[in-house]
């Protein structure tokens, strides 16, 4: 049996977060992490960051990975991160099992968990969607920004929230044609300023639209598009087809937290947060004492919003065993303010409209 105070699931933005919080008030971290390099999100994210100078404002996420690195390096003798490595188990008694690199198989009894697992790919179903060249837009974002593939010569986006908008301008910058961005909804979800640098380049957004066929024998030959109505009904005779090698789905995200069901964490579906949610206090400590959230497992967000949350969680988890420190509350009142002001725009209604659904 490994021992740990605390033990953090998850070496992305929020998951980084709390441990450099964790770790300043003191407390021993191990970081659990699942792929072979830190960073999560942030390592496919080349745009600019919105926000303050606190959420890393105008850096490009691929950049913050380092920083908060950087950050852990200066409690080194008490953060421990054992990468490639998958938590297979939270058990009633408090205990987790790891298996890491596919062979070594252990279990951890920490004082506290914090859980900030992300969020994985929504996706659409329609007639041929598992052709190859069908991706989600996190597929997308690996090829080009990770290991610099380009995925295909002719695209259509399918969802025009952020990240459809973001991955649609990085595939221009690329060199590959956009054909069109299409959503369901009858407006776009994302920025407007996301928006505006993609029809400046020339790329029709259609609303009211969905996929209603792909078309290929071996690989995405064209695809089938028509309108829908106000029930997000195909209206016959609206159909039109483009010739396209890629398909991007970006429809959205739903929170990856199985982990918080098999302990028994109280969970609700919140539509406004992606799906099923923990129920959890201004902590981000939920139903089950010293197990803490943070990050898309506890509703999808910006990154910025989820490093705050994870700044946040590790603050408090590291408090709740023991390791406080003399500015907790000075600290844990910015973290509160640093959220209140993220989620203070039009999108952010939505957010809050869920959050309220889900304090405990």
């Amino acid at each position: 049996m490994k021992q740990a105070e605390l033990v953090i699931i998850g070496g992305g933005p929020a998951g980084l977060c709390a441990a450099v919080s964790a770790a300043r008030s003191g407390a021993k971290v191990l970081i659990i992490e699942r792929n072979k390099d830190l960073g999560g999100q942030l390592l496919k994210q080349t745009h600019m960051f919105f926000g303050s100078e606190k959420q890393y404002a105008s850096l490009r996420g691929i950049d913050i990975p380092a920083i908060l690195i950087s950050e852990l390096e200066k409690y080194k003798e008490r953060v421990e991160i054992i990468k490639e490595a998958t938590v297979v188990g939270v058990f009633e008694d408090g205990v987790i099992t790891v298996l890491e690199k596919e062979e070594n198989y252990f279990k951890i009894a920490p004082k506290a968990l914090v859980l900030a697992t992300g969020a994985y790919e929504k996706y659409l179903s329609f007639p041929n969607n598992d052709l190859p060249g069908i991706y989600g837009a996190g597929a997308v974002q690996t090829l080009m920004n990770v290991h610099g593939v380009k995925p295909g010569n002719k695209v259509l986006m399918v969802g025009a929230g952020n990240i459809g908008l973001i991955v649609s301008y990085q595939l221009m910058q690329a060199g590959v044609k956009v054909e069109a961005i299409l959503d369901a909804a009858p407006k776009i979800g994302g920025y407007l300023v996301h928006a505006s640098k993609v029809r400046r380049m020339g790329v029709p957004i259609l609303t009211s639209h969905t996929v209603k066929e792909a078309i290929g024998k071996e690989e995405l030959e064209k695809a089938v598009i028509s309108q829908v109505d106000e029930k997000f009904s195909p209206i016959e005779g609206s159909e039109k087809t483009l010739d396209v090698d890629v398909m991007c789905i970006s429809v959205g995200l739903t929170p990856l937290n199985e982990l918080l069901a098999m302990r028994g964490c109280k969970m609700k579906y919140i539509p406004q947060l992606g799906g099923l949610v923990p129920l959890r206090n201004e902590n981000y400590e939920t139903s089950v004492e010293n197990l803490f959230v943070a990050g898309d497992a506890t509703g999808v967000e910006e990154a910025s919003a989820a490093m705050v949350e994870g700044f946040l969680a590790g603050l408090c988890a590291a408090e709740k065993i023991g390791y406080r420190l003399d500015n907790f509350e000075e600290m844990k009142n910015d973290y509160l303010k640093q959220l209140e002001e993220l989620r203070s725009g039009p999108a952010g209604k939505h957010i809050l409209s869920g959050i309220e659904q889900i304090v405990l």
